[in-house]
């Protein structure tokens, strides 16, 4: 990156470790943890939704909403997440390409199973083999925002069902009195409350979002798992750079990236607690309210 880093082997002290951490490496490594970020990013409104209408779906009288609802929502207590890490991402893309087979080359001879094989032609590929590499790390990303997406939308949705419960009866039965509908009820009186039992669930939800991140390694991404593991790996002589083994000092870092994250992630949360749990009567804004009268 700099005219002093032409030769490697005559740099020493700061100016190598200046020309070490700016290599192409180095700076994607660098770029991967904004890959880190904006999986949560995505991830997360993502499967807040699918959460919440699930949560909807298992509280309605019809057996076909119900019923996908409450399934969808029970994943989440018993299948790992790791197979669910494995498994989708696997499973859409075949069936990506198959259908992709069925619209292009539904012809081809043997079909797309050929013994314990999945094989479509070539043009039904996704990405494509001419595809340029940034496509191929795209349609990766999308699949484990998807897998993350469904894992933690079950998550969600069994935060939310427990919080829909919480809210007192007696809220309801007063907004009924009142002659509101049941559609009134729930959009001025349930949601609005719901959220105050769901957030301590959902923040926790969070948290575990952030520290399964690492996850993308497995699904074959080159995140800062990956790179880490890569760049800290002991070098020899045969490279521009070489040194020991220095995975320790890298992972380590990933440790305070972590740990920052979460901490302001925490601190975010207690801010938005105290913030949603003003006029309610919760222990926050009761010892809100406490502290500003001086008692």
């Amino acid at each position: 990156m700099f005219t002093v880093c032409t030769d490697p082997s005559l740099l020493s002290g700061f100016d190598w470790f200046a020309c070490y951490l700016t290599t192409p490496k180095h700076l994607t490594f660098f770029g991967s943890f904004f890959l880190v970020l904006l999986l949560i990013v995505v991830v997360a409104p993502l499967a807040l939704g699918l959460g919440f209408a699930a949560a909807v779906a298992s509280r309605s009288g019809s057996p076909f909403l119900s019923l996908p609802g409450r399934g969808y929502v029970a994943l989440a207590r018993g299948v790992p997440d790791i197979v669910f890490f494995l498994f989708v991402p696997i499973a859409l893309d075949q069936a990506f390409e198959y259908l992709r087979y069925l619209m292009i080359c539904p012809d081809q001879l043997g079909g797309v199973w050929q013994g314990n094989d999945f094989i479509v032609c070539s043009a039904a590929k996704l990405p494509l083999s001419t595809a340029a590499p940034i496509w191929h790390s795209v349609y990766g990303f999308g699949l484990a925002v998807i897998s993350f997406g469904i894992v933690f939308g079950a998550f969600a949705g069994n935060v939310l069902v427990g919080s829909f419960k919480a809210v007192p009866i007696a809220q309801i039965q007063t907004g009924a009195s009142f002659g509101m509908t049941e559609s009134q009820i729930f959009h001025r009186i349930l949601v609005p409350q719901m959220w105050i039992f769901a957030l301590p669930g959902l923040s926790n939800l969070w948290q575990i979002l952030i520290k399964a991140t690492p996850l993308l390694f497995l699904l074959g991404l080159q995140d800062i798992v990956y790179w880490a593991r890569e760049l800290g790996s002991s070098k020899t002589g045969i490279y521009a750079y070489p040194h020991p083994d220095w995975r320790l000092y890298y992972f380590g870092f990933l440790l305070v990236f972590y740990l920052a994250l979460t901490a302001v992630s925490e601190a975010a949360y207690k801010r938005l607690m105290v913030r949603l749990s003003r006029g309610q009567g919760t222990i926050a804004s009761v010892g809100k309210a406490t502290l500003r009268s001086g008692f």
